[in-house]
């Protein structure tokens, strides 16, 4: 039987191995790493004595693709939503809290209402978030809606870094528009904001790699794709540090590296190579961390975190377009973070409890609008080579959603190869 070779074993390579599997067809999956999900990861830390993840990552309820794959391996259970969208924020200068909350139904009311909208602004302001559907390539996202105000520091500023990773001042314009289409232009439901109640790893990455087990399909860790073998317009071979593969005529390879390995693979397929960090820091508390409204996240505005999350008695904080604050040292780190977390919980002023801090330097690609020009489509030049990754052109951002969009895409134009 002809086979599907899935190289990478992150979100994207996982969700295309795992939709090929549902359809009976054989499949491969390779991993550099000794353990599937790539940034979208779990691990036990040992300071801690706790599962955390390597990121926080959240899913909305306009996340389609991500909702489609929990269904395949049977992981919806796995999350923790929010039964009424709200986003509760804090400005940890001067103590003041506030609960964004859009309504049910297509037409966003919300913003006529003082008690549902950003303090200190007019229903008025929220009008410049309709010039993102008209935003030209070159567009960032400060052109639309300005670079300083105040629902540009309190909704655009949190939203642009959470979902771009990247500040309004270089953040693609483009880009964020289907986000504000496929949320807020839909109504509450697909607001909802949801998070893997047990870890990332346990939620969503290990039931994709059992499902794909369960189904006939084999995956090999600890796979570095070296070399791939070109004969007569097609691969023929994949070259691995242990191992060569030979690729039978009817065999298909999707590769689901990120842009720094498709550079080394294949140089002449143009990728996004410019990359923006991402920091997160996890705290240990003494008790079980409770949020407004028995939410998981915690808007933070005015310090050096952007969103606190809470899940038992671990809170974690994410820093997104966080290059400098990276090459700072991790107690350094670990003291900005603290400060924050104790001003949005409440706390007096003390050094940090048990922590870790996790750098991802290259968490994302740079969501500017000239990294998006090099984006390129799933397929590609040769007839039995395909590609996925959130770098990919997806049209949407470099987020879990976008992984996952992307593997389904290249899985079903494998497969589609086949049918043919």
């Amino acid at each position: 039987m002809a086979m599907i070779h899935v190289v990478g074993a992150g979100m994207a390579g996982l969700a295309c191995a795992t939709e090929i599997a549902r359809a009976g067809r054989a499949v491969t999956l390779y991993e550099a790493a000794g353990q599937a999900g790539g940034r979208c990861r779990s691990f036990h830390d040992e300071t801690l004595d706790r599962l955390i993840d390597n990121g926080n990552h959240l899913i909305l309820g306009a996340n389609p693709a991500v909702f489609s794959y929990l269904d395949t391996i049977g992981g919806r259970g796995g999350l923790a939503g929010q039964s009424r969208a709200e986003f509760p924020f804090v400005d940890v200068r001067s103590g003041e809290r506030w609960i964004l909350r859009p309504n049910g139904g297509r037409l966003p009311w919300w913003i006529f209402s003082s008690r549902r909208r950003v303090p200190g602004t007019r229903w008025m302001d929220y009008l410049a978030g309709l010039k993102f559907a008209l935003a030209g390539k070159e567009a960032t996202v400060a052109d639309c809606v300005g670079a300083s105000g105040i629902l540009t520091e309190r909704l655009w500023e949190p939203l642009t870094v959470a979902v771009l990773n990247a500040s309004t001042a270089e953040g693609a314009a483009r880009i964020l528009w289907p986000i504000l289409r496929l949320t807020f232009g839909r109504g509450e439901a697909a607001c909802r904001a949801y998070v893997a109640q047990n870890g990332l790893g346990p939620d969503l990455v290990d039931p994709g790699v059992n499902y794909v087990r369960a189904h006939g399909g084999e995956i090999h860790f600890n796979r570095r794709l070296r070399e791939l073998r070109l004969a007569n317009g097609r691969f023929d071979g994949l070259e691995f540090a242990s191992e060569s593969v030979t690729l039978g005529r009817d065999d298909t390879v999707v590769l689901a590296v990120p842009p720094a390995g498709m550079g080394q693979l294949l140089p002449e397929i143009s990728a996004p190579l410019e990359t923006r960090a991402i920091v997160n820091g996890h705290f240990r508390l003494d008790h079980k961390v409770e949020l407004p409204g028995g939410n998981h996240l915690l808007g933070i505005i005015g310090g050096t975190a952007h969103w606190l999350f809470a899940r038992g008695d671990i809170v974690s904080v994410t820093v997104s377009a966080a290059d400098k604050l990276a090459e700072k040292e991790a107690g350094e780190i670990s003291k900005l973070l603290w400060r924050d977390i104790a001003a949005a919980l409440g706390k007096p002023p003390s050094e940090p409890p048990p922590h870790r801090i996790v750098k991802e330097k290259r968490a994302t690609f740079a969501q500017t609008p000239a990294m998006l020009a090099k984006r390129p489509p799933p397929r590609t030049a040769y007839n039995n080579l395909f590609l996925a990754g959130d770098w990919t052109d997806t049209g949407l951002p470099a987020t879990i959603e976008g992984a996952v969009l992307s593997g389904q895409r290249a899985a079903r134009l494998a497969l589609m190869r086949r049918a043919g």
